[in-house]
């Protein structure tokens, strides 16, 4: 299974190019399965275009929209591959019998039936699959959300019993930290499905996070690697007993998300039900949460939510106070998230102190602390995140 993203499919020289490398492996005696983002910045540009047309967009007629992106790419690889000889067949996302529930715009996949693509296969043929798309159960098209392509490929190679699926993109792999952030990052041959999801959830952007999940859950091995230099990049596996792990394996920092604080809240049970509630039944996820210290019966409750989503989430909060109380509902945007993440934090005590002594030391205040068993999560000001990400990387000695 191939995966190429929008950078790697972004003119006709770079489609080209995917196609020479899709028939080289075909040739090698491989069986090829190719998934395709849109082209370039596509995607941006129709949406772009959406707002400029209308305000009210529904989520079936933007679906329509967002898809054909995809089917540009899959059928312009298919004519540059016919170029080398090689013969392939374009599938849209409903094509390739990807079934998804009918959450426009976000959709889950609910199950693959694959036939369609088996039998080009038997056929020597090449299938290229649009990512990023499906169809409902109401027959409806429908989108996987941002990195949906990712998911689209690790369920099909999940679904045709794929030997790997790689992941070609813009850069050569997973680092240490964001190279654009950190020069001197350095790239990870090899990373576990865990610390890969810790990092996909914490803003590293190579992976979409759903996808890593979907291919932990299935036991598909991934590889990320660069469409520019064909080198090769990160193996993402199943954790290997008995190897001494990193103390931290990345550094990451996420900017889009907001915080969300509403005050003075009854101190009761159920109050934080009735909240966070309303949010899920608007299909907004909720990251980060702190509650405060009760005093005189009251509490805040501060939790952080995807910016996309931040006045959407305000409005809902704002009307479920007159059930649970509260008196008012702050919204800031201007914060982001700096993480750690690796599975030797298990073992090796004093990781959380090193981080609080060495943001302490550039002046940089913690506002929320989010931890799991291999990562721990700092909200602090959006203006001083990169400056945190390079102070700890050069702390625990990642370059």
């Amino acid at each position: 299974m191939q995966k190429y993203g929008g950078t790697s499919v972004g003119d006709a020289d770079r489609i080209r190019a995917v196609a020479d490398h899709v028939a080289r492996t075909k040739k090698q005696g491989d069986d090829v399965v190719v998934v395709v983002s849109a082209m370039g910045k596509t995607t941006d540009s129709l949406i772009r275009l959406a707002d400029d047309v209308s305000k009210i967009q529904p989520g079936r007629e933007l679906d329509m929209l967002l898809t054909a992106g995809e089917r540009i790419s899959m059928a312009l690889l298919c004519m540059a591959l016919a170029e080398l000889g090689v013969k392939a067949t374009s599938f849209t996302g409903s094509q390739a019998g990807i079934i998804t529930d009918s959450t426009h715009t976000k959709a889950r996949i609910i199950e693959i039936k694959g036939d369609r693509l088996k039998e080009t296969i038997k056929e020597g043929s090449v299938p290229v699959v649009a990512g990023f798309q499906g169809v409902s159960l109401e027959k409806d098209v429908t989108t996987l959300g941002r990195g949906g392509s990712d998911t689209t490929a690790v369920a099909l190679a999940t679904a045709l019993g794929a030997q790997a699926c790689e992941i070609y993109t813009d850069v050569s792999g997973v680092f240490t930290a964001d190279p654009r952030v950190e020069p001197n990052a350095r790239k990870l041959h090899k990373i576990s499905f865990e610390e890969m999801l810790e990092i996909a959830a914490s803003g590293g952007k190579v992976l979409a996070l759903r996808s890593v999940e979907f291919a932990r859950r299935h036991k598909v091995a991934l590889h990320v690697r660069s469409s520019f230099t064909w080198e090769s990049g990160t193996w993402i596996v199943e954790e290997e007993k008995g190897m001494e792990e990193a103390i931290v394996s990345a550094v990451t920092h996420d900017t889009s998300e907001a915080k969300i604080t509403v005050t003075k809240v009854p101190d009761r049970p159920g109050i934080a039900a009735g909240l966070f509630r309303a949010l899920a039944d608007e299909a907004i996820n909720v990251d980060m949460i702190v509650q405060n210290t009760s005093r005189d019966g009251n509490t805040d409750i501060s939790f952080t939510v995807p910016k996309a989503d931040l006045d959407t989430a305000v409005k809902v909060a704002k009307q479920v106070i007159p059930t649970i109380g509260g008196t008012e509902v702050l919204a800031d945007p201007d914060v982001a998230r700096v993480s750690l993440v690796g599975a030797g934090m298990r073992t090796h005590p004093g990781v959380t102190a090193r981080t609080f002594e060495t943001l302490a030391s550039h002046d940089i205040n913690i506002e929320m602390i989010s931890t799991s068993s291999i990562r721990i999560s700092c909200m602090v000001r959006a203006g001083v995140v990169e400056e945190a990400v390079r102070a700890l990387h050069e702390e625990f000695e990642l370059s």
